[in-house]
């Protein structure tokens, strides 16, 4: 008797991209800082940090959904 997983070899693929997109996001919202704690750093409202990491983010969540409530089938199962 075999048994099958919740989630077929395409799903966890999909899942396994959608959390390297998701971390590729966390790493362009990274730096900014300033060596000086009194000095003001405007690197913080860059529009890599602002607007492209987000979307990168979101992009992932969205991969994420698809992974986890898409119906896949393997070409084995078949």
């Amino acid at each position: 008797m075999q048994k099958k997983m919740a989630m077929s070899r395409k799903g966890v693929r999909l899942l396994l991209a959608g959390l390297i997109v998701m971390v590729a996001g966390y790493i362009l919202m990274m730096g900014g800082v300033s060596p000086d704690p009194n000095v003001f750093n405007y690197d913080m409202f860059d529009w890599r940090r602002l607007v492209a990491a987000p979307l990168v983010i979101l992009a992932g969540i969205v991969v994420e959904i698809v992974a986890i409530m898409g119906k896949f089938e393997d070409k084995e199962e078949k």
